[in-house]
């Protein structure tokens, strides 16, 4: 099922930050619902979100990071990373992207911040690509058995890449996985897995599972996110949560490529050329 008002990015468009968000947006492909809450209703939060649309249509790149830390120093880094995802986002390989990102915040680790991130590339017919930088790992609905699972790259659980800002030496690994029609890939901050009840019980990583297994068949990526949500607000027995929350569903929709229109693509020109912002 199709969201009844996704807002469909444009080609070399990027969307979003580190403001509260609720948004559906479009790629060809996906349908993603994006949610961000800053922690005691701020108006920047720690976690930073980002999605993309390269200038032929065929790459969305999405991103979610947690940065220690809240205000201005975020706010630098979010302009950082939209720079980034810019500099990037033409690119099929999103090795460089997480190179890039590690050196962007090893610089800032100077003042003991760090970071946490996820980067994912789908290219359109299918096949998603996994960077995981001491994140916490997204969950995968997989239509064709009708079953939720850890999306880890491997049989067995991996222990991950160090997160940003640790060794500017790192190299990053990364994986890819051919999503089917109807799937379902969740990310998300710690502020879920890291939920407790009111006997202080953390609900983790196979809770979370079990929650988002409990709920009904997803089809509606805002509705099953929202439905999520509700479901870990009921685990901490009403209580807000105590840290910035940030999830972003994908339902693969597994639409075909969309060629853009003559504006669309003199507009992506544009973009291209330094003669409109991105």
């Amino acid at each position: 099922m199709i969201p009844s008002d996704p807002h469909p990015l444009q080609c070399m468009e990027i969307w979003q930050g580190s403001r509260t968000a609720e948004r559906v947006v479009s790629t060809p492909g996906l349908d993603a619902w994006v949610f961000s809450r800053p922690f005691e209703g701020a108006a920047r939060g720690g976690d930073v979100h980002y999605v993309s649309l390269c200038g032929g249509g065929s790459i969305t790149r999405l991103v979610v990071a947690d940065v220690a830390g809240h205000g201005a120093v975020v706010a630098d880094v979010a302009r950082s990373l939209r720079r980034l995802m810019r500099r990037n986002i033409n690119r099929r390989s999103q090795t460089r992207l997480a190179r890039a990102l590690n050196r962007e915040f090893t610089a800032l680790a100077r003042s003991d911040r760090f970071a946490t991130a996820v980067v994912a590339t789908y290219l359109t017919g299918g096949r998603l690509t996994i960077c995981n930088a001491g994140h916490p790992r997204p969950l995968w609905y997989r239509a064709a058995g009708g079953g939720w699972e850890v999306l880890a790259g491997g049989p067995e659980p991996a222990a991950g890449n160090l997160p940003l800002g640790v060794d500017d030496g790192t190299t990053y690994s990364q994986f890819a996985v051919e999503l089917g029609r109807g799937d379902v890939v969740v990310f998300y901050t710690d502020a879920l897995t890291e939920a407790r009840d009111p006997a202080d019980r953390q609900l983790g990583e196979a809770g979370l599972l079990g929650l988002a297994a409990g709920l009904a068949t997803p089809t509606d990526p805002r509705a099953f996110g929202r439905g999520l949500l509700a479901a870990v607000d009921a685990f901490r027995g009403g209580r807000p949560a105590d840290d910035d929350l940030t999830a972003l569903v994908l339902y693969h929709n597994a639409g075909p490529a969309r060629r853009p229109g003559l504006g669309e693509t003199l507009g992506a020109y544009a973009k291209l050329l330094g003669l409109r912002s991105v």
